[in-house]
């Protein structure tokens, strides 16, 4: 087949069309943001503390028999142990009081036998009051979020291979309906391990959703539409998504309830099917060429633009070349070194964005404000980064922000707890620093690679990402044991990574590479600290500093300064 940007030039770049599908496909993604991070609210644990039978207590007994523990540095009335019940009845019923008459710390303690009470300050159910899952069954809200995680890795594998095989459209609105009809069943789930089960497909099907929506635009859109469709648009509709979550679950704060309302927002986009086209691109390789024409005429139509008699001119088929695989990446000393480098990159990202995103229930404050400032912070880092990606360098550019990302959360554990608004605003201001390094990382790792590995790299780093989003929630279930540690395992990661990624070669003003001999090479140490003080890198060097100085720095002032103040 000829070049398909060329034989439909004459649509234009912009149009009715174009402007019509660019919005009605980017609505779709506002399904993964609120699908995507319902975890947050249908697992958070209330404030509990063990069950008391009715039994004659009296009041001071009813209040002494919760003991009282260290928490982070701070006495707190346990969450998993009492008293032994027959002991303090015996006690209440002879008269003693607590405390005066009886030195509470030398009796004898039990679990919660009798199961625990909630508050229902903030939440009237949830999955954690529903089974119990606190104290000894504590790991169990982790785990759960981990299965929707493995569901992204499973989805990101076969949905591809789908979309190849039976088109991007047909599979959107299949992993629409599939997405619906999990929720829905998750809804009803009568066990843990059942929500589990469904939490695998309601992931499976995200990802599909957003992979075969992100190759449709890309293939379907003009090529000034297509850039700001894959570096904009589809994360800001994302964004809206995520940030609709807390208040749909502020209105809601019954947890099946919450799902079952979610679940049925997916039928809004069954009108969808007869207004977002298949890909011509793929119904040509399919050799549908007449379907193909029949849609590129119906968009000439709208953007009143005429169509010549023949759209698509064949032409003869390149002979097959060699097909790459995995494998190629460890055949060469180079392309191991980088591929470790970006495998290392994506997971310590994903572990930190997707942990500080689960852990928005956990922080000081209201949880619904939380979870909507976790999402706003994301909208300026989107945008920025598509404008700083046309300046900067992306090796400097990365660096930059996994340092404040994870600098900012290295931070967090030495304020005070009664300055909890200048800990939620480091915390925003981490969430906003590992933003930039998710945008950033994936234009950045489609550059170093050749266009024969391409596919293949970018496969392999998001598998990693899978890992890392897959441990992010055990990363916050470390909290539980001390609240600093998730902060200081993140934030060590991350600054590691950002060590890592100057051995990465720059790829900013360079042609894309097309065969392995095209490759940068990988920096070693003296070549990274070369780059940055001898000779004729000092040009760079001064670029570096003065573009950061006039330009990055005085962006994140006006970020972060308001929001400590």
């Amino acid at each position: 087949m000829g070049d398909y940007d060329e034989d439909t030039a004459f649509l234009g770049q912009a149009g009715p069309y174009f402007w019509t599908t660019f919005c009605l496909l980017n609505t779709i993604f506002i399904s993964t943001g609120f699908n995507g991070l319902y975890i947050i609210f249908v697992g958070a644990a209330p404030e509990h503390r063990c069950l008391i039978p009715e039994v004659n207590l009296t009041a001071a007994w009813q209040e002494a028999i919760i003991p009282v523990t260290q928490v982070n540095g701070h006495e707190a009335r346990s969450q998993c142990r009492r008293y032994n019940l027959e002991v303090v009845r015996n006690l209440s019923d002879k008269g003693f009081a607590p405390g005066s008459d009886v030195n509470l710390t030398g009796l004898e303690q039990e679990g919660c036998l009798d199961g625990w009470s909630y508050s229902k300050d903030i939440y009237q159910a949830t999955i954690v009051t529903e089974w119990d899952l606190v104290c000894d069954n504590q790991w169990k809200v982790p785990f759960a979020s981990s299965t929707m995680f493995v569901g992204y890795l499973l989805g990101s594998l076969i949905s591809g291979q789908l979309s190849d095989r039976f088109g991007r459209k047909k599979i959107i609105f299949i992993s629409l309906a599939a997405q619906c009809l999990s929720v829905l069943l998750q809804s009803f789930s009568q066990s843990w391990r059942m929500f589990c089960i469904m939490f695998l497909f309601v992931g499976a099907s995200q990802i599909s959703i957003y992979v075969s929506a992100f190759v449709l635009g890309t293939e379907v859109f003009s090529k000034t539409l297509r850039v700001i469709f894959t570096t904009l648009g589809a994360f800001l509709f994302y964004c809206i998504g995520y940030m609709m979550l807390p208040w749909i679950a502020y209105g809601i704060r019954e947890w099946r309830t919450f799902l079952a309302v979610l679940s049925a927002t997916s039928v809004v986009y069954i009108p969808l099917w007869w207004f977002i086209p298949e890909s011509p691109r793929w119904l040509i390789t399919q050799g549908r060429v007449a379907e193909a024409e029949a849609i590129v005429r119906d968009a000439a139509r709208k953007n009143k633009n005429e169509a010549p008699l023949v759209i698509f001119r064949g032409s003869e088929s390149p002979p097959p070349g060699r097909v790459y695989t995995m494998l190629d990446v460890l055949r060469s000393n180079n392309i191991r070194c980088i591929t470790l480098m970006c495998l290392v990159l994506w997971m310590a990202i994903n572990v930190g964005y997707f942990g500080l995103s689960l852990n928005t229930s956990n922080l000081s404050g209201n949880p619904f404000i939380n979870c909507f400032l976790s999402a706003t912070a994301e909208v300026p880092a989107y945008i920025v980064s598509t404008w700083l990606l046309k300046k900067c360098p992306r090796r400097a550019l990365l660096s930059t922000f996994l340092f404040i990302g994870g600098g900012v959360l290295l931070l967090i554990q030495f304020i005070p707890t009664t300055l909890e608004y200048v800990a939620l605003a480091l915390e925003m201001t981490g969430k906003f620093g590992f933003t930039m390094a998710f945008s950033i990382v994936y234009i950045y790792t489609a550059e170093l690679y050749p266009t024969v590995l391409r596919n293949v790299g970018m496969g392999m780093c998001s598998s990693a990402a899978r890992i890392g989003s897959i441990t992010a929630p055990y990363v916050i279930y470390l909290g539980s044991y001390n609240k600093a540690l998730p902060y200081i395992l993140m934030g060590s990661l991350t600054i590691a990574s950002s060590v890592v990624n100057f051995f990465l070669p720059e790829t900013h003003n360079t042609d894309l590479p097309e065969t392995l001999d095209q490759m940068q090479e990988c920096q070693g140490y003296v070549a990274t600290v070369n780059l940055f003080l001898k000779g004729n890198s000092l040009e760079n060097s001064g670029f570096y500093y003065r573009f950061f100085k006039r330009q990055v720095f005085p962006f994140l002032s006006v970020l972060t300064i308001p929001s400590l103040l």
